[in-house]
């Protein structure tokens, strides 16, 4: 009795698991939604021919201030890194030496002048004997000849006290520019001739861009173009001109060193490196398209045009690539709207959802 009591009670549990499947409907399956585009329109933009390259800054007014007389150094006024002015005092050469001779050839001056003085006077009162003709003529030329050459005398004693001060100013050295302290070459103490250098002063109102370019522009390159410059050292863009470039290429990289000059550019710095972009040409309502609306396909490069919500590929021929933009030379028209964010995911007469901008989240 209980053997037939579970056999009825597995035949009631297979009916029931029978009758359950029997119950579901089969569900129809889903269809993938179409992939989200963002589009946007063929403009036209006029292109620069530009040629990029990047380069040292170099200073063009960088004096080594050198002692132009022999003394001992007594003070170095400026330090590395000090901002100085044109006309400052930057160091000081003991002047005793010269004080010394400044002395010497003011007594030999002032000597020169007591004893032309009174040959001024012989000559005049001789000169009224000689018209008395108490003395004759001769006597009084060689008084004339002696105060001749007392003037001389005297001149040439003027002039070594003049050599002397002006050899005293120079133990006073001073800043010949406006600019900054770079190096500190000698010590109070030292003794210099000469020559000896003793500071280096950097300006940086005035410098030069070396920029090398590769051979095959030398016959597209000439003095005139137009060059935007930028460097690390600062966030503004400088503007110049091609001012001219060396005629030999070099010899270990085989490139043709180009020369621009910066004027009174705040933050730029010499020995700093330098991007800079020489405008060749321009291209006049080029056919400009995103960056990212081109795609690779094997095709070639193609863009997809967007109509009635359908992708249709478009083989194109594109030219330069400037800051995001592809110019396009041959595939599309201007005011076609293509697809840009999302491209890369589409296939030829593939459906899509245009990204609606206005919806998005506001930041």
């Amino acid at each position: 009795m209980s053997v037939y009591r579970l056999g009825a009670s597995i035949c009631f549990a297979l009916l029931v698991a029978f009758s359950s499947a029997c119950s579901k409907k089969e569900e129809p399956a889903k269809s993938a939604p179409a992939p989200l585009v963002s589009v946007a329109t063929v403009s036209t933009a006029n292109l620069e021919i530009r040629e990029q390259s990047i380069g040292t800054l170099e200073g063009i007014m960088d004096p080594t201030v050198a002692a132009e007389v022999p003394a001992r150094v007594l003070r170095i006024l400026a330090r590395p890194g000090q901002i100085v002015k044109k006309g400052e005092v930057i160091a000081l050469l003991d002047p005793k030496d010269y004080t010394l001779q400044q002395q010497e050839a003011e007594s030999e001056v002032s000597r020169l002048e007591a004893l032309l003085l009174n040959q001024q006077r012989n000559v005049e009162r001789n000169r009224k004997l000689v018209e008395k003709n108490f003395i004759s003529q001769n006597a009084l030329d060689d008084l004339e000849t002696q105060k001749i050459a007392l003037k001389r005398q005297l001149e040439g004693a003027r002039s070594r006290l003049a050599s002397i001060q002006h050899n005293q100013n120079k133990t006073r050295l001073l800043a010949p520019i406006d600019g900054k302290i770079e190096k500190q070459i000698v010590s109070p103490g030292d003794y210099v001739k000469v020559g000896d250098p003793l500071l280096q002063i950097i300006s940086n109102q005035r410098l030069r861009a070396h920029l090398p370019f590769p051979e095959h522009l030398g016959n597209k390159l000439r003095p005139g173009l137009k060059v935007r410059l930028t460097t690390p050292t600062s966030d503004q863009e400088a503007e110049g001109v091609l001012r001219e470039f060396k005629p030999v290429i070099g010899s270990t990289n085989r490139a043709i060193d180009v020369l621009v000059d910066i004027t009174d550019q705040p933050g730029w710095q010499s020995g700093a490196s330098v991007t800079g972009n020489i405008i060749l040409g321009t291209y006049d309502a080029a056919m400009v398209v995103p960056e990212q609306s081109v795609v690779l396909r094997p095709a070639g490069q193609v863009v997809y045009v967007i109509t009635d919500n359908t992708a249709q590929q478009r083989i194109v021929k594109t030219g330069i690539y400037q800051d995001g933009a592809i110019q396009i030379l041959e595939g599309l028209q201007p005011g076609e709207t293509i697809a840009v964010d999302g491209a890369a995911f589409l296939t030829d007469q593939a459906r899509v959802q245009i990204l609606d901008h206005s919806s998005q989240a506001q930041p």
